[in-house]
């Protein structure tokens, strides 16, 4: 996953303004507490930041992947 595909996902699945605001305001306990932007700003793999922040907002399978359900790769190291 490229992060743009990250801000695209965080777009279609939370809508526009509430995605940024999640992704600068959520602190993301499995990722030290980082937020979403932050996670990503130190280099951590975006399906990583963005599987984060979908288990702790509670977002579906089905839902996560948006309107193709195609999940990317894992990478080969993850946090």
């Amino acid at each position: 996953m490229q992060e743009r595909e990250f801000w695209e996902l965080l777009e279609e699945v939370f809508g526009r303004s509430y995605g940024r605001s999640l992704s600068h305001d959520q602190a993301l306990a499995a990722l030290d507490s980082m937020t979403a932007a932050e996670a990503l700003e130190a280099g951590v793999e975006p399906r990583v930041v963005w599987n984060v922040l979908c288990d702790q907002m509670d977002v579906p399978d089905s839902r996560r992947w948006g309107r193709d359900h195609n999940a990317p790769p894992m990478p080969a190291v993850s946090w």
